[in-house]
């Protein structure tokens, strides 16, 4: 076989950038941390109108959609992103509405419960453990006179002013961070509505340099993927959230009949924190658990079961109706995406893992049915191209 020089260059080109990428994969690495998180207002932006798309684009269908006057026309797409952004932030506050009091109150009846349990335990340790010994010593040293305050009073004294320093290091850094934060909230969420308010141009420009610069059947895979990619996202994220709503309401029906504290409270919890695949609910059902055992541990342990008992039902019945058919992946693989995404990125991990495996799913599936779709028209064509033969 005759190698051209063009073909030569590819390679050594190819094996250059290789070794150069390997060699540098550390600086490589921090630059693009760098550059990841310049532009995570960006990201971040993205995918809030990407979730908020969802419901706008709900609200599209029933704001005038045959209408024909300009001025409603002009201000449709205005008029349901401005619905859903209320709805989302109406979501969220009423989220925090269930939880946050409810979670308040059970932190100060945690804090009245501490002292007492505490009291308690000194009593314990000073009668029958070791640690009593040096409790009744320190005790005697204070009564006969045998402690340096005037040591201990310049080493309280040390100690107050080495801590205020660092507090005020801590303070300085807290402030730094929320004031970053809250810029970079503040700059997603402008970023998103720019998007939504533009999105039918932004597309607009994005399929007419994909078709300048790609050839059509490049273009036409891109376009396949694309679809793949966004059809597997929107049925994950509706049907995580139709899911997590089922779970929730079930939880709270179930706490009121069987009169446990937090009913309402939980429910939300529960339901939140089912976004999560597979590993959400029970750690809502932890939360919950700890929350009723201030309580009652009894209430907590008959919590515990219910919840355990709910979640199979909700994993043999609703999350393949809801979740599972719509994103059309197996539970194993869900479970495998989440145990990668998980142990890659946290908890955004698992909430990206498992539409990025069902899209990946899909493509891979389609394109083995169409091979082999080939392979069986070929084979039946060389048949009768036999049968012929014979004839």
């Amino acid at each position: 076989m005759k190698l051209e020089w063009k073909s030569c260059l590819k390679i050594g080109v190819t094996v250059g950038v290789l070794y150069l990428f390997i060699q540098y994969w550390s600086l490589i690495a921090s630059g693009m941390g760098l550059v990841f998180h310049a532009a995570s207002p960006l990201i971040i932006g993205f995918v809030i109108a990407y979730a908020v798309n969802i419901l706008m684009s709900f609200y599209e269908k029933y704001y005038f959609p045959k209408a024909k006057n300009k001025w409603i026309l002009k201000s449709r797409r205005a008029v349901c992103l401005l619905f859903a952004y209320l709805s989302l932030i109406g979501i969220i506050a009423l989220i925090i509405g269930l939880i946050v009091p409810e979670l308040v109150n059970c932190v100060k009846l945690l804090l009245e419960k501490i002292p007492p349990a505490m009291e308690r335990l000194a009593e314990k340790l000073g009668t029958n453990t070791e640690w009593g010994v040096y409790f009744d010593n320190a005790l005697s040293m204070t009564k006969r006179g045998d402690v340096d305050w005037k040591e201990l009073a310049n080493k309280a004294a040390n100690w107050v002013v080495g801590g205020v320093g660092g507090a005020m290091g801590a303070v300085g850094n807290v402030i730094t961070a929320t004031f970053s934060t809250t810029f970079n909230i503040i700059m997603s969420i402008i970023f998103s509505i720019y998007l939504l308010a533009g999105k039918k141009k932004i597309l607009d420009q994005v399929n007419r340099v994909a078709k300048a610069y790609m050839s059509e059947k490049l273009y036409n895979r891109t376009v396949y993927v694309c679809s793949t990619l966004n059809e597997s996202f929107h049925n994950f994220i509706v049907g995580q959230c139709l899911e997590a709503v089922i779970l929730g309401s079930l939880c709270a029906i179930g706490l009121l009949i069987l009169r446990m504290p937090y009913a309402g409270m939980l429910g939300a919890l529960i339901g939140f924190t089912a976004l999560i695949p597979v590993a959400g609910a029970y750690i809502g059902g932890a939360v919950g658990f700890f929350m009723i055992a201030t309580i009652s541990p009894v209430q907590a342990l008959i919590f515990l079961v219910f919840l355990l008992v709910l979640q199979q039902v909700e994993g043999q019945l609703i999350y393949p109706k809801v979740v599972g058919e719509s994103i059309g992946l197996p539970g194993i693989w869900v479970l495998a995406a989440v145990t990668i995404g998980g142990s890659v990125l946290g908890v955004g991990g698992m909430l990206l893992f498992v539409p990025l495996a069902s899209a990946a799913y899909k493509l891979l599936k389609n394109d083995v049915n169409q091979r082999n779709g080939v392979m069986e028209l070929q084979e039946e064509t060389m048949d009768n191209e036999e049968e012929e033969v014979d004839e």
